[in-house]
């Protein structure tokens, strides 16, 4: 069992279940959001790299900002055209 902590400061955890994972990446599109914090394209360049070697097309995004939700439009987008979403965090 693996145990995710949110970091919103939820008093109390919701127990919430994984999505399931493909077997496999090849054919599959992957997501990559950049949330506008620095470096985080670096870590998302070489992601998408290896999710390239691994058989997937990627797919990059971007938001405004980093201290809001993603606009609405993106969210749509992202969910209409992709399989699986990767979201950078990274200083």
């Amino acid at each position: 069992m693996t145990t995710v902590l949110d970091p919103t400061a939820e008093r109390a955890p919701t127990d919430r279940q994984q999505a399931a994972r493909p077997e496999s990446l090849v054919g599959r599109t992957v997501g990559l959001l950049d949330i506008s914090k620095p470096r985080g394209n670096l870590f998302l360049d070489r992601i998408g790299e290896r999710l390239t070697e691994l058989g997937a097309t990627v797919n990059r995004y971007t938001k405004p900002a980093y201290t809001k939700p993603a606009p609405v439009d993106l969210r749509h987008e992202i969910a209409m055209n992709c399989d699986a979403v990767i979201e950078a965090l990274a200083d």
